[in-house]
């Protein structure tokens, strides 16, 4: 995950979340994102697929200056930049 380093990525959860931001830092138990888009797919009707469509190309929606992620929580991630129309 080091080469992500820097880059905004696109981070699925095992639950109902999807995060968005920039990668800033990686340990061993946690990721740092900073400006950052924490998003809980139940207050939307879209599907996880078509919101990271969508925020890639409007741009992300922050509403966290610096966040920490659990790796144990994460499924995939993936540059935003890499992410394909639906």
């Amino acid at each position: 995950m080091e080469e992500l380093i820097g880059e905004i990525v696109v981070i699925d959860l095992r639950s109902t979340f999807v995060c968005l931001g920039k990668l800033t830092k990686v340990m061993p138990d946690w990721l740092e994102l900073r400006n950052a888009d924490l998003h809980d797919l139940r207050d939307t009707e879209t599907t996880r697929e078509n919101y990271v469509a969508a925020s890639a190309v409007t741009g992300v929606k922050r509403n966290r200056k610096k966040l920490l992620l659990m790796r144990a929580e994460i499924v995939a991630i993936a540059r935003l930049a890499d992410v394909v129309e639906v």
